[in-house]
């Protein structure tokens, strides 16, 4: 162990933030609805969409097992379906946050470490 005395750590003005009023303040409640707005109705489609999809399966075998082209039937396109609507899902949310929550959360962010990005 050292005796040597260790020079002061630089104090970064982030650290000095009161976090409780910044999660509170009118911008970041906003980038939280914003979010909210999003996500919940989005996640709550794709979970009708899935419950859907499983309970079909589960119950109307005849209707799932409808050919449609050669050995392609319903189930296998609404299986198929579940990826497709992952994939969309996920390009509806990087448009959502490109748009309207990284420019609130880029703003925050600024104001915060005092216009310096």
């Amino acid at each position: 162990m050292s005796t040597a005395e260790h020079p002061p750590a630089e104090t970064n003005p982030v650290d000095e933030h009161n976090w409780v009023e910044v999660q509170n303040s009118p911008e970041f409640v906003e980038l939280r609805r914003r979010l909210r707005s999003f996500v919940f109705p989005m996640a709550g489609l794709f979970l009708v969409w899935y419950l859907l999809y499983v309970l079909l399966a589960d119950y109307a075998h005849g209707f799932m097992s409808t050919k449609v082209l050669g050995n392609i039937n319903i189930g296998l396109i609404f299986g198929l379906l579940q990826f497709v609507s992952t994939f969309v899902i996920t390009t509806l949310y990087v448009r959502h946050a490109n748009k309207n929550l990284d420019p609130a959360a880029e703003q925050i962010r600024n104001k915060l470490e005092g216009g310096h990005a």
